[in-house]
């Protein structure tokens, strides 16, 4: 069995997170979402950079839990724009990624800009390998606990 924590950015408060790291899961998840560029729109509470600070310091205190992160599309985000937030995920040492379409959940909800086709996701898929993460699920289904067992495991 694998501990897979899905954590908030804990406003930034590294006592916070001490706490949650002491439990010493297997896998830290911080999903960054979305790119930088429409952080604010997508997440007017959180922050980017944030959001990359609380993976460098998991990673850095707890060097042996993998960290994840996982990215949604058809916002209105720019392939390059998403190359560059994997490029941010792997400068902080990201080991898992999952990627998949955004589904507006309600009328209240920010509406679906774009539908992306499944080749886009291979194509995203194959860049993050590049970069170097462990594991990645890219698809147009794919959520942040998608197989999260499977992906542990692929490595």
């Amino acid at each position: 069995m694998t501990i897979e924590l899905l954590i908030p950015d804990m406003q930034g408060k590294k006592d916070c997170l001490d706490i949650v790291l002491s439990s010493n899961p297997e896998v830290l998840n911080h999903n960054i979402e979305t790119v930088k560029e429409l952080y604010f729109d997508v997440r007017p509470m959180a922050d980017f950079k944030r959001s990359l600070e609380v993976l460098e310091y998991s990673k850095k205190t707890k060097p042996k839990i993998y960290t994840k992160s996982g990215l949604m599309h058809g916002l209105g985000e720019k392939s390059d724009q998403v190359v560059e937030t994997l490029k941010c995920l792997r400068s902080v040492d990201c080991d898992i990624l999952t990627l998949g379409q955004y589904l507006q959940p309600s009328s209240k909800h920010i509406k679906v800009k774009e539908y992306v086709s499944p080749a886009q996701f291979d194509e995203y898929k194959a860049i993050a390998s590049d970069l170097g993460f462990k594991s990645i699920a890219s698809a147009p289904l794919v959520r942040s606990s998608y197989f999260a067992e499977d992906l542990i495991d692929s490595f």
